[in-house]
C-alpha cells in the first residue's frame, strides 16, 4: 500500500502537530520541499492564477486533487456545489474537519456515474495523467465526468528552463527522456517515504494538440511569471 505522505503532514498541521514539510526528490536530480501551511493557504495568498480559476467555476465543480481543500472550502464559502476528490485518506479527513460537505476519498479513476459543471485540476493536476502517453486515457476518463457544456480548468509549467541551453539558444535534453516534462517523484516525510511516481508538467502547445486529439477545445486564459499558464478546456460539440 502507498504510504499517504501527503495525508500524514496535513493531518498533522490540522492536529496542531506540525513540525515538519514534505521533502521531495525528482528524477531532474532536484530536492524541494513542500511548505504544508502552503496547503492551508486562504485565497488572498493564492497564486493570480489559482484565483483567475476560482473566479471562472460555474455550476457543479469537481475539485480533483483537491488536497488539504483550501480551493473547495473558497467555492464553498462562495456558494457552489464543489466536490472535493483525492487519493489521499488523510486529505479528504481534513477536508472534512475543514468543513468541505461534499468529499470522495478515491483514485479518479475509480470515480464514474457522475458529472459536474467544472472540473477543476490546479497545483499542475494534469500531473495525474503521469506521462505524456497516458494523456488520451485521462482526458478520456474526464470527458465522462463532464456535463456537454462544462469547462476543465487546469494549471501547468513549462519546465523546459529546467535543463541546460546549447550555445544555439536551443535545449540539452537526455537522449533517455521521451518528453521533457515528464518526471518521477519521490516524497518523504517524517520517517515515512512514498513509492516512486510520475508526474507530468506540459508546455501549453503539448497540451492543446493532445487536447485536440481528444475532442477538447483548448484555450490560453492566462500566463504566469514562471512558464506556468491557466487553460480551459471544453468538448468540441461540432
Amino acid at each position: 500500500m502507498q504510504t499517504d505522505i501527503l495525508g500524514a503532514a496535513v493531518l498533522d498541521f490540522q492536529n496542531g502537530k506540525y513540525t515538519s514539510d514534505i521533502q521531495t526528490f525528482s528524477s531532474l536530480d532536484e530536492e524541494d520541499i513542500i511548505p504544508i501551511p502552503y496547503l492551508f493557504r486562504n485565497h488572498k495568498t493564492m497564486p493570480k492564477l489559482e484565483q483567475k480559476a476560482l473566479q471562472l467555476c460555474k455550476g457543479s465543480v469537481l475539485d480533483i486533487g483537491c488536497g488539504a481543500g483550501s480551493h473547495s472550502l473558497y467555492l464553498q464559502e462562495k456558494g457552489f456545489k464543489v466536490t472535493a476528490l483525492d487519493a489521499s485518506e488523510g486529505a479528504i479527513t481534513v477536508c472534512k474537519l475543514r468543513g468541505i460537505k461534499n468529499t470522495i476519498s478515491t483514485d479518479l479513476y475509480d470515480f464514474k456515474g457522475e458529472k459536474f459543471d467544472t472540473l477543476l485540476l490546479l497545483m499542475n493536476g494534469i500531473g495525474l495523467a503521469g506521462k505524456l502517453n497516458q494523456l488520451n486515457t485521462f482526458f478520456t476518463h474526464l470527458k465522462t465526468l463532464l456535463q456537454p457544456n462544462g469547462q476543465i480548468l487546469l494549471d501547468s509549467s513549462d519546465i523546459l528552463y529546467m535543463f541546460e541551453e546549447d550555445e544555439d539558444g536551443g535545449y540539452w535534453i537526455p537522449d533517455d527522456i521521451e518528453y521533457y516534462g515528464e518526471v518521477t517523484f519521490e516524497m518523504t516525510y517524517k520517517n515515512a517515504k512514498s513509492k516512486p511516481f510520475n508526474w507530468l508538467y506540459l508546455d501549453y502547445n503539448t497540451l492543446q494538440r493532445a487536447a485536440i486529439a481528444n475532442h477538447l477545445n483548448c484555450e490560453l486564459v492566462a500566463e504566469g511569471k514562471h512558464f506556468d499558464f491557466l487553460a480551459k478546456l471544453t468538448l468540441n460539440l461540432q
